[in-house]
């Protein structure tokens, strides 16, 4: 599941392993797959996993209470979630080719550092425009670190021990998920040294140096690419394919994110326009860098799978779908309704919950059902965000914790039932020299989804509210709406789920 194609060049690490020999440390930062240096650096290599994904979802309990310290439109709280998004996006076909040409150790390792200051520059930011910065780099960064984090564990562990190791991982990542709100409305309320939000960014720096300090000296050195598969020559970024990918990215991005708090002028319009032309530059460049027998960011022939090709419309607009849920979670409940960080994160805990139950039923199902388990887990969350609607309306400014309780245990199941199989479902065509570029796409899409639904359902709820403050039916009104958006997303992922691929790749 990394970013791009990894291959491993001959180094100690595998000459020890061929040669029987036991693992004596991890001298110089190298070990053994045999040895029990692998664990804690193991350890080192999940962190990183969890820092990113915390940090892609606690600023949505915050991003209320940092617009109303630091300022700013309302579009302030859709960018300080839909920068990272966006960046990650841009960053993750490129952060494959970096390990496979420096390392993947090195590589995560500089990542870890980077991601280490810019959350302090996050917690520092003394405006909403620094914020915004400060979360595109950690973006950036985090697209660095995510995808060697999937290429070392298959570097660090035998083929018949992955399932061991991925059985740690899928709890820790659904843990960190289900628990990161609740600690970040909880460190928020806390407000530890009168750190308020800032907190939330600040608990990376030690946690991150620590794992900096673990792997240094845990993770195996050697273990990069430098080489194309089979191919004997150095592989090479692909900087001007990179760029017009990011271009095409942010030119639709920035006007769903901007356009109610610019009154959508005409050049906003244009710039969406614009992304099309880009994109297809980008797919064409690709096909001529790759006749030229140059290595291409994305491997032009994942596309002619037409399930593949099905499973990334469905990716982006099933993580699109998660941007409603963003909006009538979070800012509903805390400038509609006037909860607390803390209260707002303990309301939504049981939709993570929920989640965390639904990963599980999607994993065992997955390989006896297939893609018929995404479809019933559209139909789940679907069935959970109309009872959240019934709710709203029936019970008004009045709704409480309790109230929500079934329905986000209800949608969150289902939201999770989807997640975990998608990966297997939408690859399972895909032939192997192509799963580097086919994964790194995916991931790709994923996070532009989740930029493209904050921006644009956030678009939607922010119109409707109108800005009131906290004039609760508006902002019910813009919820309740909201929530009926994001069930139309779902029943256009139900649609486009008939055309992915019927069984997981084996």
């Amino acid at each position: 599941m990394s970013s791009a194609s990894e291959t491993m060049t001959p180094n100690r690490e595998s000459t020890n392993r061929a040669a029987g020999a036991r693992d004596t440390g991890p001298a110089g930062g190298a070990g053994t797959r045999s040895g029990k240096w692998r664990w804690l650096a193991f350890g080192a290599v999940i962190t990183a996993a969890v820092m990113d994904l915390l940090d892609s979802t606690i600023t949505q309990v915050a991003a209320p209470t940092i617009r109303s310290e630091l300022g700013g439109s309302y579009a302030v709280i859709e960018w300080v979630t839909a920068a990272y998004a966006l960046a990650m996006a841009v960053g993750l076909l490129t952060g494959g080719r970096l390990g496979d040409i420096f390392g993947r150790r090195r590589v995560l390792l500089t990542g870890m550092a980077g991601f280490v200051l810019a959350s302090a520059a996050c917690a520092a930011a003394q405006s909403a425009g620094e914020l915004i910065g400060a979360r595109a780099a950690q973006g950036l960064l985090g697209a660095i670190m995510l995808p060697q984090v999937f290429g070392l564990i298959r570097d660090m562990f035998e083929a018949h021990e992955m399932g061991k190791a991925f059985g740690v991982y899928g709890p820790v990542m659904g843990l960190s998920a289900m628990l990161g709100p609740i600690a970040a409305g909880g460190l928020i309320s806390a407000n530890v040294l009168g750190t308020g939000w800032r907190m939330i960014f600040l608990v990376n720096v030690p946690v991150g140096l620590a794992a900096l300090a673990l792997g240094a000296r845990t993770l195996p050195a050697g273990l990069s690419g430098g080489a194309g598969a089979g191919e004997g020559r150095p592989r090479r970024l692909d900087l001007p394919g990179a760029l017009l990918a990011g271009t095409a990215m942010f030119l639709l991005v920035f006007p769903l994110a901007q356009g109610h708090s610019l009154g959508w002028p005409a050049w906003l319009f244009a710039m969406m326009a614009a992304s099309v032309p880009v994109l297809a530059g980008f797919g064409w460049y690709q096909v001529r860098r790759q006749r030229a027998g140059r290595d291409p960011l994305v491997e032009p022939s994942v596309f002619r799978h037409r399930p593949y090709s099905a499973g990334i419309v469905f990716s982006i607009v099933f993580t699109g779908s998660l941007g409603g849920i963003v909006m009538i979670f979070n800012v509903f409940l805390q400038n509609g309704l006037g909860f607390t960080p803390w209260h707002s994160a303990v309301t939504t805990a049981p939709w993570a919950a929920g989640a965390f139950i639904g990963s599980a039923v999607g994993g065992i199902a997955m390989a006896k059902l297939g893609r018929r388990v995404l479809l019933a887990g559209l139909v789940v969350e679907a069935a959970g965000l109309v009872g959240i609607y019934a709710v709203l309306h029936v019970a008004g400014g009045g709704v409480s914790t309790v109230d929500l309780l079934a329905p986000m245990v209800i949608g969150g199941i289902g939201m999770g039932m989807v997640f975990v199989p998608l990966f297997d479902i939408v690859m399972a065509g895909i032939r192997p020299q192509e799963m580097g570029s086919a994964s790194g796409v995916l991931q790709t899409v994923n996070s532009l989804g989740m930029s493209l639904g904050i921006a644009g359902i956030g678009a939607i709820f922010f119109a409707l509210a109108g800005g009131h403050g906290q004039h609760v039916p508006v902002y019910l009104h813009a919820a309740e709406w909201t929530a009926l958006a994001t069930i139309v997303l779902l029943a256009g992922s139900f649609v486009i789920g008939f055309a992915l691929p019927r069984r997981t790749r084996s």
